[in-house]
């Protein structure tokens, strides 16, 4: 039967619109950002969703309150939904960050951690996921290395070409996750 997983990225930061980095930072929504938060709730809203998982982090957490506010959906926030840490450059221009990010494969950013470890968390919390929410529809809130974790774990994607590739935004990307989904690859 599976586990129907939508995913969807955090709303517009004011971050965002800077040109930053957040990384590990909490972030703030800015003011369309909070427009499209408000849009993710009323597009979601027939989905018949049994919970919404949101990464921990201050942009994720405050998209999923406002798109739920009126809704008796769960939200449980979980930190391994949590973007790539990029150490001492979280907050650093994005063009700085993100120029390489190949080069931090399998290195880790000075004093953060490597998009393979971001992404390896993806796959504990899909295996905790598949046991408590099988035949469910879930919908998930993160960020870039929350999806390059789901196309890796989910899709059998190759990590080396997600980081080498732009990210293009869309109103969510779904996702079965079978409950005999080999969890690491």
């Amino acid at each position: 039967m599976g586990t129907l997983i939508i995913f969807e990225t955090h709303s517009l930061t004011e971050d965002n619109e800077a040109g930053i980095a957040t990384g590990w930072l909490p972030g703030k929504l800015s003011s369309a950002g909070r427009e499209y938060a408000a849009a993710l709730g009323r597009r979601r809203s027939a989905d018949d969703l049994a919970a919404v998982f949101t990464s921990d982090l201050g942009r994720a957490l405050e998209t999923a309150h406002i798109a739920f506010a009126h809704s008796d959906v769960p939200i449980l926030a979980d930190w391994r939904l949590r973007e790539c840490d990029y150490g001492a450059l979280n907050g650093a221009l994005a063009d700085k960050v993100h120029a390489n990010r190949r080069a931090f494969l399998d290195s880790s950013y000075p004093g953060g951690e490597s998009w393979r470890a971001a992404t390896d968390r993806m796959s504990r919390f899909l295996a905790d996921l598949v046991l408590r929410w099988e035949g469910a529809r879930v919908l998930v809130i993160g960020h870039v290395a929350t999806r390059f974790g789901l196309e890796r774990f989910i899709l059998g994607k190759d990590l080396a070409e997600l980081v080498s590739s732009e990210f293009a935004w869309q109103e969510g990307w779904e996702y079965i996750l079978e409950q005999a989904h080999p969890m690491a690859r």
